[in-house]
């Protein structure tokens, strides 16, 4: 089975695909050694009226909620109207309100079924600065909303804080009073500006060490209120020196898109759990491969692992923020929803060559699980987007 593809050079290829034959969704895995959060995307309906520059596209409902059944029954947890539901960048907080609602309900319908949600400050005005105190109450109304429902909160970095903190006293004091009116365990989001350019010199500090030193500062004075941390530098060695130092009992959730196999993998410094949008997209091949770490085939976990890092690099190049591009068009490609169009027209930030490598990366890695509907809609894109024709 080929298809003819775009390369870096401007030329053509044809691509000859390994996988041919549509994979089976593995069924009564081993549970998982890690607990494993997938950030997972929302599909929107294209076929009602909508302002693609606002934040309140219509949700495709049916579609979004059956992925996360499609999630649940691989063994993963869900990690719910975070970065990679375009929280902030083509949803904004009434829709990501909704969406929580949704979500909790529809996973008391499935035995074992478990999410966490993102809480943050997005509702607040971005073009007019905020004080501490309404910061505080802003995180604290979606804190409402989210316990309100049933769901346990992710506590996101907020671009207010950091635009108005001068210092770590600011975030100190606003961690601090939300995180003592918690009802809930916490996981705390350290997202790097590699995502948001807005959030550079969170934590009061653009030196790494010196963030660090801040965050634990929290995590220590409010270690019973935190589940844990997921950390989004795109740096292995910041996680693994956070990590270290993290009081017993908070556990370190890797978001970390470019090193995550050894992360997970771990070494004699200890490993990371996981909360990542990359298992969105790969959620079949991880499974198998956190089922093969659980039980100790640590050749079997590397040998399905490795090919998704390489995928998941590509995916999240710069601009990092555009990965939820790729993100949705290999559930496109895969069948999960019946369209390529996003909130905020975010399909269109990728070009057309990396759509192509995105699709031979995700052949390589396995990930296509019905190769043939895979290509039938990448010749359909090719030939719209760039007028090849197979």
């Amino acid at each position: 089975m080929k298809i003819i593809l775009p390369t870096e050079l401007a030329t053509l290829h044809s691509h000859a695909m390994l996988q041919v034959d549509d994979t089976v969704a593995p069924t009564a895995l081993p549970p998982f050694n890690r607990i494993a959060y997938a950030a997972a995307h929302v599909v929107i309906d294209p076929r009602r009226p909508y302002d693609p520059s606002g934040q309140a596209p219509p949700i495709d409902w049916d579609a979004t909620l059956a992925f996360r059944g499609y999630l649940y029954g691989l063994g993963f947890k869900v990690a719910e109207a975070m970065d990679t539901a375009q929280r902030g960048m083509g949803i904004g907080w009434p829709v990501a309100a909704e969406l929580i609602r949704r979500s909790i309900a529809h996973a008391r319908t499935i035995p074992g079924a478990d999410l966490a949600c993102g809480v943050g400050t997005d509702h607040l005005d971005g073009g007019v600065a905020h004080g501490l105190d309404a910061i505080t109450g802003a995180y604290g109304e979606q804190f409402e909303a989210v316990e309100k429902a049933g769901g346990r909160p992710v506590m996101m970095a907020s671009r207010a804080l950091c635009a108005s903190a001068r210092g770590a006293a600011d975030y100190q004091r606003v961690y601090g009073d939300v995180l003592s009116a918690s009802r809930e365990k916490v996981i705390l989001h350290w997202l790097g500006d590699a995502f948001d350019a807005s959030l550079r010199g969170y934590w009061g500090s653009e030196d790494v060490p010196t963030a660090m030193a801040t965050v634990l500062e929290i995590i220590r004075q409010h270690r019973d209120k935190i589940d844990g941390i997921k950390i989004s530098l795109l740096n292995a060695g910041h996680e693994r020196l956070l990590r270290a130092q993290l009081p017993d009992g908070v556990r370190m959730y890797t978001g970390d898109d470019f090193n995550y196999g050894e992360l997970i993998a771990g070494d004699e410094t200890g490993h990371s759990h996981a909360l990542l949008g990359i298992f969105d997209p790969i959620a079949p091949v991880a499974a198998r491969a956190l089922a093969a770490l659980a039980a100790g085939d640590s050749d079997g976990y590397q040998r399905l692992i490795a090919p998704t890092v390489t995928l998941s690099r590509h995916l999240f190049a710069a601009p990092t923020q555009y990965y939820k591009a790729g993100v949705v068009f290999l559930a496109w490609l895969n069948g999960h929803q019946p369209h390529f169009t996003m909130a905020g027209g975010m399909h269109a930030m990728r070009s057309v060559v990396h759509y192509a490598q995105l699709f031979r990366l995700a052949d390589a890695a396995g990930v296509l699980i019905r190769p043939e509907l895979a290509r039938r809609r990448m010749a359909q894109f090719l030939q719209l987007q760039a007028g090849i024709d197979q």
